[in-house]
C-alpha cells in the first residue's frame, strides 16, 4: 500500500473505534483504542483459521507498515514537542531534580537492572542461551516510560500537582536519553565490546544529547524572534508546524537527539513565546492545533500497537519469556526509583507512595516497539519484539486501568481534578 492509503486506513480507523469507545465503552481513549484494536486483530486471527486469505490480506497491509521510521522519524517529533508545549516550566523546575536523575541516571540503572535481571532469569528457567549484550538492548528499549495513558486518570481522580509533574516531565525527557542509551549498546553489540571505546561513547552522549539540546534552544528562539515579529495567527501556527518537522530534519542530518532537540524547543516556546510573542488569538490556535494533533497521533499510535498483533510471533518459550518480563520490568522499575526517591524527599514535599504509583503508572509505549523492531535479525529481533509486545500491551491495558484505583486506594487523591497540565 503506498502511504496516503496507509494513512488514510489508520485515521479511518482511529476515528471509528474512537466513536465507539466514546458511545459505548467510555475507558480512557488511549487504552480503549488499543483494546478495540486487539479485540479486532483477534477476530482477524480467529477468521482466519477458517480463511486463510483474510489473515494473509490483513498481515500484508499491517506489514506493510513501517512501524519504526513512522514511530521514531515521524510521530515522536510531534508527540513530543505537543507535550512540552503544554508543560509548565516552573513547576517542572520545582521539581527538576528527581525528574533530571529519573530520566537519566534512572534509565541507565534501568537498562542493566532490568537486562541482568532477564538475562539470568532466560538462563536459568527458561534454559534460552540469549547473549547478555542483547538483553541489554532490551532493558534499553524498555526502559523509557510512556505515561500519555495514564495521565488522563491520574487528572480525573485528583492525583496532586506535584506526582503528576514528575510523570511529564520524566515521559518527556526519558524518551530522548533512552534512544541514546539503546544506539550505544546497539553500536556495542555490532561492534564487539573491545572495538568500542569510552571516548566514542562519551562522544556519542555528548553529540546526540548535547547537540540536541543546543538545537533545541536555538529552534526555540529562532520560533520567538520570528513570531514575536509578527500578529498573523496562521502564519504563526505554521512556524511552530515547521519547527517540528525542519527541526526534526536537522537533528537526523546533524546526528543530535531529535526528541530531545523537540522537547527543549516545546518548552522554550511554550513558556518563553506564549506570554511575550503570541497575542491571545495565536495562543488559542496554537493551543487547539497542538492538542489536535496530540489526540490523533496517539490514537494512531494506540491502534498500530494493537494491530501489531498479527505480525509477531507467539511460540511458546516467547509468551512465557514476554510475562516473565513483565515482572521483571515492575521489580526493576520500584529498585531504580526507590534510591533518588529516599534522597530527594528530604529536600522536597513527596507525595506518599509515589514509588508505588510511579512504578505502576510508569507505561511502556511505542517508542519501546520501535526500538525492538530495529534490532538487526541476529540479535533474536523475533523474539524480543514479541516480549516487548507483551510488556508495553500490559503496562497500557493492566496498570493504565488499575492506577487510577490504586491512587483512590493509598488516599493521596486529594486535589481537585484538572484539565490541563500547564
Amino acid at each position: 500500500m503506498d502511504i496516503f492509503s496507509i494513512i488514510t486506513l489508520l485515521v479511518v480507523i482511529s476515528s471509528i473505534f474512537g466513536y465507539i469507545n466514546v458511545r459505548f465503552f467510555k475507558l480512557p481513549t488511549t487504552i480503549g483504542l488499543m483494546i478495540m484494536a486487539i479485540l479486532f486483530t483477534s477476530l482477524v486471527l480467529i477468521a482466519g483459521s477458517f480463511n486463510q486469505a483474510v489473515l494473509q490480506d490483513a498481515e500484508d497491509i499491517v506489514g506493510s507498515i513501517d512501524f519504526r521510521d513512522l514511530i521514531l522519524e515521524v510521530m515522536l517529533s510531534f508527540l513530543l514537542f505537543a507535550g512540552a508545549l503544554h508543560t509548565d516550566w516552573s513547576r517542572l523546575k520545582e521539581q527538576g531534580g528527581p525528574i533530571l536523575v529519573f530520566a537519566t541516571i534512572g534509565v541507565v540503572a534501568s537498562t542493566f537492572v532490568v537486562g541482568t535481571l532477564f538475562y539470568l532469569t532466560l538462563h536459568s528457567i527458561l534454559h534460552l542461551e540469549i547473549p547478555y549484550i542483547y538483553c541489554l538492548l532490551f532493558g534499553a528499549l524498555i526502559s523509557p516510560t510512556d505515561p500519555i495513558a495514564v495521565l488522563g486518570i491520574l487528572k480525573q481522580v485528583g492525583v496532586p500537582k506535584k506526582l503528576e509533574i514528575k510523570f511529564v516531565g520524566e515521559s518527556l525527557f526519558n524518551d530522548g536519553i533512552g534512544v541514546v542509551v539503546f544506539l550505544t549498546i546497539f553500536n556495542i553489540a555490532e561492534k564487539g565490546i573491545g572495538q568500542v571505546t569510552v571516548a566514542e561513547v562519551a562522544l556519542l552522549f555528548a553529540e546526540e544529547v548535547l547537540g540536541g539540546i543546543a538545537l533545541g534552544f536555538a529552534l526555540g528562539y529562532v520560533t520567538y524572534w520570528l513570531t514575536r515579529s509578527i500578529d498573523h495567527y496562521e502564519t504563526e501556527v505554521m512556524i511552530t508546524l515547521a519547527v517540528v518537522m525542519g527541526g526534526y530534519l536537522l537533528a537526523s542530518k546533524l546526528h543530535f537527539s531529535g526528541p530531545l532537540a523537540m522537547v527543549v524547543a516545546g518548552l522554550f516556546i511554550g513558556n518563553s513565546a506564549r506570554n511575550t510573542a503570541f497575542s491571545q488569538l495565536t495562543q488559542a490556535y496554537v493551543d487547539r492545533f497542538w492538542e489536535l494533533i496530540d489526540v490523533l497521533l496517539n490514537a494512531v499510535l494506540f491502534v498500530l500497537i494493537g494491530l501489531e498483533l498479527l505480525v509477531i510471533s507467539l511460540a511458546q518459550e516467547y509468551i512465557i519469556a514476554g510475562l516473565l518480563a513483565i515482572v521483571i520490568v515492575l521489580i526493576s522499575r520500584y529498585l531504580v526509583l526507590k534510591l533518588p526517591i529516599y534522597f530527594y524527599k528530604r529536600r522536597l514535599e513527596f507525595v506518599p507512595y509515589t514509588d508505588l504509583i510511579m512504578t505502576w503508572g510508569g507505561l511502556r509505549g511505542g517508542i519501546s516497539i520501535a526500538l525492538a523492531l530495529s534490532l538487526a535479525n541476529h540479535m533474536e529481533r523475533d523474539f524480543f519484539i514479541t516480549v516487548t509486545y507483551f510488556v508495553v500491551v500490559f503496562s497500557i491495558i493492566v496498570q493504565g486501568l488499575t492506577v487510577g484505583k490504586l491512587v483512590k486506594r493509598l488516599g493521596v487523591a486529594s486535589e481537585p481534578a484538572e484539565t490541563s497540565v500547564h
